[in-house]
């Protein structure tokens, strides 16, 4: 004979509740929104930094950024900063860049506790006016 309790049902859907009220953004992480210059572009004079938007608020201190050119070089930029209005962007300035493709790779802590690696690459190319 199986014994189930029957009475446990209640307290399950009470849980699922609210967990289900505490929304997605309970367990979200920070994912980029935008990007200066964009993923793949083509930008036809070098920028003088880079920005980065994402969904949650950062922690600074274990954010970076880290540039790399088409060979695979190490560009050696400042350290990544937030923007003191909006603890959501991540920026760093560039040393003048070569025409080129580079690849910029991330790595976010947010609030949350969450960390987020990625990448994505761009191309400068002061040819193309």
């Amino acid at each position: 004979m199986i014994h189930r309790n029957h009475h446990a049902w209640p307290l399950k859907l009470a849980i699922a509740l609210v967990l289900l009220g505490l929304g997605i953004d309970a367990w979200a992480h920070a994912k980029l929104v935008r990007s200066n210059p964009a993923a793949r572009a083509v930008v036809s004079r070098a920028p003088a930094q880079i920005e980065l938007w994402f969904s949650e608020k950062l922690e600074p201190a274990y954010s970076s950024v880290e540039l790399r050119d088409g060979l695979g070089g190490v560009i050696h930029t400042e350290n990544a900063t937030t923007v003191p209005t909006n603890p959501k962007q991540l920026v760093v300035k560039l040393p003048p860049l070569p025409d080129g493709q580079y690849v910029l790779k991330y790595r976010v802590l947010s609030v949350d506790g969450h960390v987020v690696n990625s990448q994505f690459h761009f191309t400068v190319d002061t040819t193309r006016r």
